[in-house]
Protein backbone atom coordinates (compact mmCIF):
# COMPACT_ATOMS: atom_id res chain seq x y z
CA UNK A 1 0.00 0.00 0.00
CA UNK A 2 1.38 3.57 -1.34
CA UNK A 3 1.17 6.30 1.08
CA UNK A 4 1.68 9.58 0.55
CA UNK A 5 1.85 13.38 2.79
CA UNK A 6 2.04 16.37 1.26
CA UNK A 7 1.49 20.26 2.39
CA UNK A 8 0.16 21.80 -1.33
CA UNK A 9 0.55 25.65 -0.20
CA UNK A 10 -2.98 26.56 -0.60
CA UNK A 11 -3.86 29.40 -3.57
CA UNK A 12 -0.45 31.02 -2.53
CA UNK A 13 2.33 31.56 -5.97
CA UNK A 14 1.41 30.48 -9.25
CA UNK A 15 -1.57 27.99 -8.27
CA UNK A 16 -3.10 27.39 -11.28
CA UNK A 17 0.16 26.17 -12.71
CA UNK A 18 0.97 24.48 -9.80
CA UNK A 19 -2.09 22.17 -9.50
CA UNK A 20 -0.79 20.37 -12.49
CA UNK A 21 2.52 20.01 -11.49
CA UNK A 22 0.92 18.76 -8.28
CA UNK A 23 -1.25 15.98 -10.24
CA UNK A 24 1.99 14.85 -12.20
CA UNK A 25 3.93 14.05 -9.77
CA UNK A 26 0.68 12.04 -7.73
CA UNK A 27 0.10 10.54 -11.13
CA UNK A 28 3.35 8.97 -11.58
CA UNK A 29 3.53 8.18 -7.81
CA UNK A 30 0.42 6.11 -8.01
CA UNK A 31 -0.50 6.21 -4.41
CA UNK A 32 -3.09 4.48 -3.23
CA UNK A 33 -4.13 7.09 0.04
CA UNK A 34 -2.81 10.44 -0.04
CA UNK A 35 -2.85 12.65 3.02
CA UNK A 36 -3.23 16.55 1.55
CA UNK A 37 -2.72 19.55 3.46
CA UNK A 38 -3.45 23.14 2.74
CA UNK A 39 -5.99 22.19 -0.09
CA UNK A 40 -8.32 25.19 -1.48
CA UNK A 41 -11.47 24.94 -1.71
CA UNK A 42 -13.43 28.24 -3.61
CA UNK A 43 -17.56 28.83 -3.24
CA UNK A 44 -18.01 28.40 -6.57
CA UNK A 45 -17.54 24.35 -5.72
CA UNK A 46 -14.41 24.01 -7.25
CA UNK A 47 -11.59 22.33 -5.16
CA UNK A 48 -8.48 20.97 -5.57
CA UNK A 49 -8.80 17.75 -3.89
CA UNK A 50 -11.88 16.76 -5.87
CA UNK A 51 -10.35 17.77 -8.70
CA UNK A 52 -7.05 15.48 -8.10
CA UNK A 53 -9.70 12.69 -7.56
CA UNK A 54 -11.32 12.74 -10.33
CA UNK A 55 -8.09 12.94 -12.70
CA UNK A 56 -6.81 10.45 -10.79
CA UNK A 57 -9.73 7.74 -10.03
CA UNK A 58 -9.41 8.14 -6.42
CA UNK A 59 -12.64 8.40 -3.61
CA UNK A 60 -11.95 12.11 -2.07
CA UNK A 61 -12.90 13.59 1.48
CA UNK A 62 -12.60 16.94 2.26
CA UNK A 63 -12.73 18.83 5.86
CA UNK A 64 -12.85 22.27 5.44
CA UNK A 65 -11.32 24.93 8.41
CA UNK A 66 -13.82 27.03 10.57
CA UNK A 67 -11.34 29.52 10.13
CA UNK A 68 -10.27 30.76 7.36
CA UNK A 69 -10.11 34.14 8.01
CA UNK A 70 -6.05 34.69 8.49
CA UNK A 71 -5.56 32.71 5.43
CA UNK A 72 -8.08 34.57 2.98
CA UNK A 73 -6.77 37.93 4.36
CA UNK A 74 -3.07 36.57 3.19
CA UNK A 75 -4.23 36.46 -0.50
CA UNK A 76 -7.41 39.42 -0.38
CA UNK A 77 -9.78 36.67 -1.23
CA UNK A 78 -12.50 35.24 1.40
CA UNK A 79 -14.02 32.73 -1.51
CA UNK A 80 -11.50 30.54 -1.20
CA UNK A 81 -11.78 28.19 1.99
CA UNK A 82 -8.56 25.42 3.25
CA UNK A 83 -8.63 22.13 4.38
CA UNK A 84 -7.20 18.86 4.79
CA UNK A 85 -8.12 16.23 2.49
CA UNK A 86 -7.85 12.34 1.40
CA UNK A 87 -7.75 10.52 -1.45
CA UNK A 88 -7.90 6.99 -1.85
CA UNK A 89 -8.07 4.08 -3.65
CA UNK A 90 -10.83 2.77 -1.45
CA UNK A 91 -14.19 4.12 -0.45
CA UNK A 92 -14.17 5.96 2.68
CA UNK A 93 -16.61 4.53 5.18
CA UNK A 94 -16.32 6.75 8.06
CA UNK A 95 -15.18 10.49 8.80
CA UNK A 96 -14.29 12.55 11.76
CA UNK A 97 -12.86 16.21 11.96
CA UNK A 98 -11.16 17.68 14.94
CA UNK A 99 -10.28 21.38 15.38
CA UNK A 100 -7.13 21.59 16.84
CA UNK A 101 -6.58 23.38 20.01
CA UNK A 102 -4.90 26.69 19.98
CA UNK A 103 -5.10 30.63 21.64
CA UNK A 104 -6.83 33.05 19.88
CA UNK A 105 -3.89 34.84 18.58
CA UNK A 106 -2.68 31.48 16.93
CA UNK A 107 -5.83 30.02 16.22
CA UNK A 108 -6.24 29.86 12.05
CA UNK A 109 -8.08 27.32 11.89
CA UNK A 110 -6.18 23.76 12.01
CA UNK A 111 -7.47 20.54 11.51
CA UNK A 112 -6.99 16.77 12.43
CA UNK A 113 -8.74 14.52 9.88
CA UNK A 114 -9.86 10.82 10.59
CA UNK A 115 -11.27 8.73 7.74
CA UNK A 116 -11.46 4.90 7.42
CA UNK A 117 -10.73 3.43 4.12
CA UNK A 118 -12.62 0.30 3.16
CA UNK A 119 -9.74 -1.85 1.91
CA UNK A 120 -9.97 -5.42 0.74
CA UNK A 121 -10.03 -7.56 3.92
CA UNK A 122 -8.94 -5.33 6.22
CA UNK A 123 -10.04 -1.17 7.00
CA UNK A 124 -7.77 1.53 6.74
CA UNK A 125 -7.43 3.88 10.01
CA UNK A 126 -6.57 6.91 8.24
CA UNK A 127 -5.37 10.60 9.57
CA UNK A 128 -3.90 13.58 8.08
CA UNK A 129 -3.17 16.65 10.37
CA UNK A 130 -1.51 20.44 10.27
CA UNK A 131 -0.47 21.54 12.85
CA UNK A 132 0.28 25.46 13.99
CA UNK A 133 3.41 26.98 12.10
CA UNK A 134 6.45 28.96 13.12
CA UNK A 135 9.85 28.39 16.24
CA UNK A 136 7.49 30.71 18.53
CA UNK A 137 4.20 28.03 18.58
CA UNK A 138 6.41 25.14 19.50
CA UNK A 139 4.09 25.07 22.81
CA UNK A 140 1.35 25.61 20.57
CA UNK A 141 2.12 22.36 18.68
CA UNK A 142 2.90 20.24 21.61
CA UNK A 143 -0.94 20.93 22.66
CA UNK A 144 -2.22 20.01 19.35
CA UNK A 145 -0.01 17.04 18.79
CA UNK A 146 -1.68 15.97 22.48
CA UNK A 147 -4.84 15.92 20.91
CA UNK A 148 -3.79 14.74 17.89
CA UNK A 149 -2.90 11.14 19.98
CA UNK A 150 -6.17 11.53 21.86
CA UNK A 151 -8.27 11.56 18.31
CA UNK A 152 -5.67 8.67 16.92
CA UNK A 153 -6.50 6.36 20.22
CA UNK A 154 -10.04 7.36 19.62
CA UNK A 155 -10.40 6.49 16.14
CA UNK A 156 -8.15 3.57 15.72
CA UNK A 157 -10.34 1.16 18.38
CA UNK A 158 -12.28 -1.41 16.38
CA UNK A 159 -11.04 -0.58 13.47
CA UNK A 160 -9.57 -4.52 12.97
CA UNK A 161 -6.14 -5.27 11.83
CA UNK A 162 -4.33 -2.71 10.01
CA UNK A 163 -2.51 0.01 12.30
CA UNK A 164 -3.09 3.50 12.18
CA UNK A 165 -1.39 5.48 9.53
CA UNK A 166 -0.82 9.35 10.93
CA UNK A 167 0.17 11.58 8.10
CA UNK A 168 0.78 15.62 7.91
CA UNK A 169 2.69 18.49 8.49
CA UNK A 170 3.98 18.65 11.72
CA UNK A 171 6.34 21.51 11.39
CA UNK A 172 8.09 20.26 14.07
CA UNK A 173 11.62 17.97 13.78
CA UNK A 174 11.71 14.22 14.41
CA UNK A 175 13.34 14.64 17.70
CA UNK A 176 11.20 18.09 18.57
CA UNK A 177 8.25 17.18 21.77
CA UNK A 178 5.68 17.62 20.07
CA UNK A 179 6.64 14.84 17.59
CA UNK A 180 7.79 12.64 20.53
CA UNK A 181 4.49 12.67 21.89
CA UNK A 182 2.98 10.69 18.90
CA UNK A 183 6.16 8.06 19.09
CA UNK A 184 6.20 7.23 22.24
CA UNK A 185 3.69 4.52 24.06
CA UNK A 186 0.59 6.50 26.37
CA UNK A 187 -2.29 4.26 28.02
CA UNK A 188 -3.98 5.21 25.31
CA UNK A 189 -2.19 3.39 22.71
CA UNK A 190 0.95 2.23 21.48
CA UNK A 191 3.57 4.00 20.06
CA UNK A 192 3.29 5.24 16.66
CA UNK A 193 6.60 4.39 14.65
CA UNK A 194 8.52 6.96 12.18
CA UNK A 195 8.02 5.26 8.59
CA UNK A 196 11.08 7.37 7.81
CA UNK A 197 13.35 4.97 9.87
CA UNK A 198 12.77 2.92 6.60
CA UNK A 199 14.23 5.65 4.49
CA UNK A 200 17.58 5.49 2.66
CA UNK A 201 20.12 7.03 5.11
CA UNK A 202 22.05 8.47 2.17
CA UNK A 203 18.51 9.68 0.54
CA UNK A 204 17.94 13.50 1.16
CA UNK A 205 14.97 13.76 3.66
CA UNK A 206 14.78 17.50 3.90
CA UNK A 207 10.61 18.07 3.19
CA UNK A 208 11.22 22.05 3.81
CA UNK A 209 14.42 22.58 1.84
CA UNK A 210 15.86 25.99 1.05
CA UNK A 211 16.55 25.18 -2.74
CA UNK A 212 13.04 25.32 -2.94
CA UNK A 213 12.14 28.85 -4.88
CA UNK A 214 9.24 29.12 -3.01
CA UNK A 215 10.50 29.82 0.66
CA UNK A 216 11.90 32.36 1.56
CA UNK A 217 15.67 33.60 2.75
CA UNK A 218 19.20 31.85 1.41
CA UNK A 219 19.13 28.42 0.70
CA UNK A 220 19.81 25.81 3.43
CA UNK A 221 20.10 22.66 4.81
CA UNK A 222 16.19 22.09 5.09
CA UNK A 223 14.52 19.70 7.71
CA UNK A 224 12.13 17.31 8.00
CA UNK A 225 8.56 18.65 9.03
CA UNK A 226 6.37 16.24 7.19
CA UNK A 227 5.48 12.65 8.52
CA UNK A 228 4.01 9.23 8.07
CA UNK A 229 3.72 7.60 11.29
CA UNK A 230 2.15 3.84 11.77
CA UNK A 231 1.09 1.78 14.03
CA UNK A 232 2.99 -1.78 15.31
CA UNK A 233 2.46 -3.79 12.38
CA UNK A 234 -0.77 -6.54 12.28
CA UNK A 235 -0.71 -10.30 12.26
CA UNK A 236 1.33 -11.68 9.73
CA UNK A 237 2.98 -8.04 9.47
CA UNK A 238 -0.09 -6.06 7.88
CA UNK A 239 1.21 -2.23 7.58
CA UNK A 240 4.49 -3.37 7.99
CA UNK A 241 6.85 -0.07 6.74
CA UNK A 242 8.58 -1.95 4.13
CA UNK A 243 10.37 2.17 2.36
CA UNK A 244 10.29 5.80 2.62
CA UNK A 245 11.33 8.64 0.37
CA UNK A 246 10.71 12.27 -0.94
CA UNK A 247 9.08 13.12 -4.22
CA UNK A 248 7.79 16.38 -5.56
CA UNK A 249 10.94 17.53 -4.66
CA UNK A 250 11.82 19.32 -7.82
CA UNK A 251 9.88 21.46 -11.01
CA UNK A 252 7.76 19.71 -13.25
CA UNK A 253 8.23 21.37 -16.48
CA UNK A 254 9.96 24.26 -14.67
CA UNK A 255 7.39 24.79 -11.94
CA UNK A 256 7.77 23.78 -8.63
CA UNK A 257 4.67 22.17 -7.39
CA UNK A 258 5.02 23.11 -3.80
CA UNK A 259 6.69 24.94 -0.80
CA UNK A 260 6.89 20.99 1.21
CA UNK A 261 8.26 18.34 -0.52
CA UNK A 262 6.09 15.05 -0.07
CA UNK A 263 6.96 12.12 1.94
CA UNK A 264 6.18 8.54 0.34
CA UNK A 265 5.82 5.42 1.96
CA UNK A 266 5.50 2.19 1.15
CA UNK A 267 3.54 -0.35 3.34
CA UNK A 268 2.47 -3.90 3.38
CA UNK A 269 -0.79 -4.33 3.16
CA UNK A 270 -3.98 -4.80 0.75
Amino acid sequence: MRVVTWNLWWRFGPWADRQKAILAVLRELRPDVVGLQEVWAADDGSNLAQWLAGELGLHCAFAASEAPGRWQRRIGDDTVGIGNAVLSRWPVTRRAALRLPAPEEFDDGRLAFHTLLDAPGHPVPFFTTHLNSGAHAAAVRREQAAALAEFVARHRVGTGFFPPVVTGDFNALPDSAEVRLLTRATPAGAALLDAWEHADPAAPSATWDGTNPYIPGPPGPGARIDHVHVGPPGPAGLGRVRAARRAGDGPVDGVWPSDHAAVVVDLDGP
